[in-house]
């Protein structure tokens, strides 16, 4: 394999696709906060809702997983 990664052409596609990787996903969860009768953020931070992270972080990886082998694949 070598130092394939380190040609521009992949380096820079590589940085493209995770960004791109990044605004679907804050896309996501601004569209999920938006479709639940609270706010997310003001639920997580200032309640410390712990059951309302934990579902948060499993849609967030879950989001993250799609996302990745969409990109990959």
């Amino acid at each position: 394999m070598g130092i394939e990664w380190l040609k521009p052409g992949v380096f820079f596609g590589s940085i493209l696709y995770a960004l791109v990787g990044v605004v679907v996903f804050w896309l996501c969860f601004v569209a999920i906060d938006k479709l639940t009768p609270y706010k997310l953020w003001h639920e997580l931070v200032e309640k410390h809702n712990v059951a309302l992270a934990i579902v948060v972080g499993s849609m967030s990886l879950g989001i993250s997983i799609i996302i990745a082998a969409a990109v990959h694949g």
